[in-house]
C-alpha cells in the first residue's frame, strides 16, 4: 500500500477510466502518485443512464491490456462499472474518493499546490482528467429550473404514462425517447436541426427514425423550446408558436467541461466557440509546465472528439514526458 504523504510526483484529478489509466501508468513506472475524485469511482460513468450501452466494443475500453470480458459485443454500464472497479481494487490504486479539488496553484516552477475539501497537496506534476459530464448545456429559458425539468436521464420507469418532452437529437436523447416510449410514456422530441443527429449509434438510428415516421414518437424538427410551464411547454416552430400539454421535460442537450476551473488554473482556451484548452499533443502538457490534460476535456466543446477508446493512450504519453525530465 502507498505510504501516506502530502507530496507527490503526480496528482491526477478525476477518477474516471482515463484517470485510472494515468494511475496505472504512474504506478507501473514507480511514480509517487495520487488520484483525486470528487465522487465515487468512475463517477460520471456511474451517473450514466441505467440501461446505457457503449458505442465501443469491450476491447476498445480496456486499460493496460487487462481483458474486459462482456456478455455482449457492446458492453453495458453495469459491466463497465465492474471492470473499472476491479482494476482499481486489484491494483490497489492510490485514490481518494469523495474529495473535490477546489484549486490548483503554481507558486513556483515544478511545484503545484492542490487544495481539496480534505486538505492541501504538493506535486511536481498534475494531470486533469475531469471529463465533461458534470455541467449541462443550459438553454437559459423561463421555467428551466422547475422541478419537472431534468438535464440527466436515468431510468424509463419513472416516466410511464406521462407526457414527456425530450429535447435533443444525440445518443442520450434518442436512447431516452425510445426507452420511455417502450415503457408507456407519451414522448415528444424537440430537435432544433432538420433530422436526428448523424452520430447517433448506428444500430439505434434506424429505430428512432422508424418510430418517428410511424408517428409513435411525435417529433418537431427545426424547433426550439421557448418556455416551460407547470403543465405545458411553448415551442418555437417553423409555423409559429405551439403550446403542448406536458408532465416532464428532459433537456438532453449535451454537457461541457468545467472551463471556469481550467481558467482558474491559468490554462489558456481558444478564443472561439469551441473553447479548446491549449496543450501540446506530443506531450499533453498545457501552457503551464507540469500540468497536463487527458481524455475528453482536451476537445473543449467538441465533447464527441475524445472518448475512452481513443484517449486512453494519453496516460502513456504523459508519463513518458514526465519521466524524460
Amino acid at each position: 500500500m502507498p505510504i501516506p504523504t502530502n507530496q507527490y510526483d503526480l496528482i491526477i484529478i478525476g477518477g474516471g477510466p482515463i484517470g485510472i489509466a494515468c494511475g496505472l501508468e504512474a504506478q507501473k513506472n514507480n511514480l509517487n502518485y495520487l488520484i483525486l475524485e470528487k465522487g465515487c469511482l468512475v463517477n460520471s460513468l456511474y451517473h450514466y443512464p441505467a440501461n446505457m450501452t457503449f458505442f465501443s466494443t469491450s476491447d476498445k475500453l480496456e486499460l493496460e491490456n487487462i481483458p474486459f470480458i462482456s456478455n455482449n459485443p457492446k458492453p453495458r454500464k453495469a459491466e463497465a462499472l465492474e471492470y473499472y472497479r476491479r482494476i482499481a481494487t486489484s491494483n490497489e490504486l492510490n485514490i481518494n474518493l469523495f474529495e473535490k479539488v477546489l484549486s490548483v496553484k503554481t507558486p513556483k516552477k515544478n511545484e503545484h499546490s492542490v487544495t481539496t475539501t480534505q486538505g492541501v497537496y504538493s506535486s511536481k506534476n498534475v494531470v486533469i482528467a475531469t471529463g465533461f459530464y458534470d455541467i449541462p448545456n443550459y438553454l437559459n429559458i423561463p421555467g428551466e429550473d422547475l422541478p419537472k425539468v431534468a438535464h440527466y436521464y436515468n431510468d424509463p420507469h419513472y416516466y410511464a404514462k406521462q407526457k414527456v418532452i425530450v429535447v435533443g437529437a444525440s445518443n442520450s436523447a434518442v436512447d431516452a425517447a425510445l426507452e420511455i416510449y417502450r415503457k408507456g410514456g407519451e414522448v415528444t422530441m424537440i430537435v432544433r436541426s432538420p433530422e436526428i443527429g448523424e452520430r447517433v449509434k448506428y444500430w439505434v438510428r434506424p429505430d428512432i427514425v422508424n418510430r418517428i415516421e410511424e408517428g409513435s414518437i411525435k417529433t418537431y424538427f427545426n424547433t426550439s423550446l421557448k418556455e416551460i410551464k407547470e403543465k405545458e411547454v411553448i415551442l418555437n416552430t417553423m409555423e409559429g408558436e405551439i403550446t403542448l400539454q406536458n408532465d416532464f421535460v428532459l433537456l438532453l442537450t449535451g454537457y461541457r467541461p468545467n472551463f471556469a476551473f481550467l481558467k482558474s488554473i491559468g490554462i489558456e482556451l481558444s478564443d472561439d466557440e469551441l473553447l479548446k484548452p491549449k496543450y501540446d499533443p506530443e506531450t499533453m502538457e498545457t501552457n503551464i509546465p507540469g500540468i497536463y490534460l487527458a481524455g475528453v476535456i482536451c476537445g473543449g466543446m467538441e465533447t464527441h472528439k475524445w472518448f475512452i477508446e481513443n484517449s486512453r493512450v494519453h496516460a502513456g504519453i504523459i508519463i513518458r514526458d514526465i519521466l524524460s525530465r
